[in-house]
């Protein structure tokens, strides 16, 4: 897959792993697409490295799994770090 099929990959991935976990972000929904996109990323590259599994293509649901595990991996990440500092 190409750069521009992992970044629309992680558009999606971070709509559904903001589905997945809702609440309120901070940052709001702009940076949850944008964790989309680095989690589809981080995703692959864990399923690269660490399982060494292939990744598939567009439409393959390892690709996708992956890319959504990779999304809510960095989601909570965020929440963490930044959810912690903001003032109410």
């Amino acid at each position: 897959m190409g750069i521009i099929s992992w970044i629309v990959l992680g558009l999606i991935a971070g709509v559904i792993a903001k589905v997945l976990m809702p609440g309120k972000d901070p940052g709001g929904c702009i940076i949850t697409i944008l964790l989309g996109i680095g989690g589809a990323f981080v995703g692959g590259w864990v399923g690269k490295t660490l399982f060494h599994v292939q990744l598939g293509r567009f439409f393959d649901l390892r690709t996708w799994g992956l890319a959504i595990a990779g999304a809510l991996i960095i989601l909570i990440g965020y929440r963490l770090l930044i959810g912690g500092r903001r003032r109410d």
